[in-house]
Parts: structure tokens; sequence; C-alpha cells
């Protein structure tokens, strides 16, 4: 079987409002969803993307209010690539800068960490375009497309990488690098770790990546595909916007597949998304309780959203 690519990463932060702040007012995506940890409802769960929150642009967070940071060893999504187009990151240099963030140029793009420390790189390219890109608080010209790809840090390198080939279908590109159908989300790039020390979890450090199936029948396909490769899958988990199995890798990072539907417009409008909690139908009941615990978010400030 063969994945088109990854439909989203998440990753597990502190404060909501600075998680915000910088994922919507700084990097200018989309908040699409606001919901809950259907595991733990009484934390948040925030989704970005773009225009549509489509599969392939989408990074969620689990924000947890004064969470100790992490720090990234073996196991884990060390980096997220994100696309712009050719040409961007001169802006994106002087975006940052105005916003008082740090940057560093590396060989493939522009390195920044996110308010938790999560390394981001902003990476040009012409092959990688959403069909929704988000630019009401970017310049068109500039607008993040969505996921390049990862970079995972294996204890277990070579398993990891027939999990990519064996497993998931992805193309043997480059040493250490694999590559899926799609362009958006179409990039994994595998590093050796086995010397490193053990990821400590906490803020700034990914939960887990997704990659996609098109939909439930072919997510049973995998569920099937996987246990006979000697993954232990967990059974289909409804997530309201797309149904979901997990499994671990031999190198330790937190495997999901997702559906690419049924997407995020199926209980808010497309014009009015991420602008109320919404809630599954098994929480509703309890609505009133949550609303009175969790965290209200405001909007991303305007200043500096246009470079």
């Amino acid at each position: 079987m063969h994945t088109s690519g990854l439909h989203h990463v998440t990753v597990v932060s502190s404060d909501p409002q600075r998680n915000r702040d910088f994922y919507e007012g700084v990097l200018g995506l989309r908040l699409v969803k606001q919901t809950v940890n259907f595991d733990d409802p009484g934390t948040l769960h925030l989704y970005y993307g773009d225009g549509l929150g489509s599969p392939g642009t989408i990074l969620t967070f689990f924000p947890i209010p004064g969470l100790t940071p992490g720090a990234a060893g073996t196991g884990v999504t060390e980096r997220i690539a994100l696309a712009v187009p050719s040409g961007a990151i001169p802006a994106w240099r002087a975006r940052l800068d105005a916003a008082g963030i740090a940057s560093a140029d590396d060989a493939t793009g522009l390195v920044v960490r996110d308010p938790d420390g999560l390394s981001i790189e902003l990476v040009e390219s012409d092959e990688i375009s959403s069909a929704t890109p988000w630019a009401a608080r970017t310049d068109p010209a500039i607008a993040i497309q969505g996921i390049a790809g990862v970079y995972l840090a294996s204890a277990a390198a070579s398993s990891t990488e027939r999990v990519m080939t064996a497993w998931l279908g992805l193309a043997d590109h480059d040493a250490g690098v694999f590559r899926a159908s799609a362009a958006l989300g179409g990039t994994v790039t595998v590093r050796d770790a086995a010397g490193d020390p053990r990821t400590r979890r906490g803020a700034g450090i990914v939960h887990h990546i997704a990659f996609r199936a098109a939909g439930g029948g072919e997510q049973l396909q995998w569920l099937d595909h996987l246990r006979r490769s000697s993954a232990v899958p967990t059974p289909v988990q409804d997530r309201e916007y797309f149904t979901s199995i997990y499994f671990r890798e031999p190198g330790g990072v937190l495997l999901e597949i997702a559906t690419d539907g049924p997407g995020f417009a199926r209980d808010e409008a497309v014009d009015e998304l991420g602008t109320r909690l919404c809630l599954p139908p098994w929480f509703e009941e309890h609505r009133a309780a949550l609303e009175e615990h969790l965290p209200r978010l405001e909007p991303a400030p305007e200043l500096g959203a246009r470079a």
C-alpha cells in the first residue's frame, strides 16, 4: 500500500493564546478548529492549516497551560518543514525580524522556533501549492502553502526507514529521505539518533505525525496491512473530522493513518471555521462545564501580520 503523504502533525504546547498568536498572527495560518482533546476533554485541541484545513496543511496542538518545556531526543519528530513560494524567504526573514523572532538560515531554508521551542523550517518550493492557501494574514505571494515534510530522529534508523518504504509505501528518494506521491506533506527525512538522549516529553514536542488515507474503506485496508506487517495498530478512532488508527514504529515515533474526510466544515460554515468551541456529540452535555474550564482565546493581534 502507498500513502499519498502526511495528513497532519500534532504537537504538545503550553500557553494556548501564545500558540495562536504565533501560528495565526506570525505564520499566518488559519485557525480552522477549536475543539478538545477527545481523550482528555479538559484540554483544548487547536487545528491550523490552509483556508479549509486541507490534508497536508494541518498543524494541531494540545496546549496545556504551565506545561514545562520538553527536549527532543530519540524517537521523535524533531523538525517540521513548511512550504512557502519560491523567492519568499527574504520577506519571511523581514517579517520574523519585525515580530522580534530570531531566525537562522540553513542549507535548505529558514529555521525558526515557536514559543515552546519547536523547530520550524520554511522552505521554498515551486512544486508545493495548496488549492486554498490562507492569505488573510499574509501577502498571498509569501503565504505558507502547507507541510513540506518532517524530520524524524530515530532510535533504530534502519527499521524506521523500512517502515517508510515497506509499511507506508514511500519511495526511497535519497539517503534517509523518503517521498510520497503528493507534494504537500510529501517528504520524510530520517536521522540516525541512536546515540542521542531519550526525548523528554513536554511543551514543544511533537506528539505524533499522521499519514493520509482517502477514506474509511482504505483505512480498513491499512489496518489489515499494518497488522500483517507486524505493527500493532489501534482500532479505528472517531476524531469527528476524520477517523484514525495509531501505531508506533520501531524507532519510537508515534504514527497515525487519518482519513481525508469528512473535514472541518461538517460543524461550521467555511467562513466561520475556528471561531467557536466545537464539541463532538458525546461531549455536548458537558459544554457548560467545559466552556467554564477551558481558556478563552482571542484572535491573534494584527500587528506585524503582513510582511
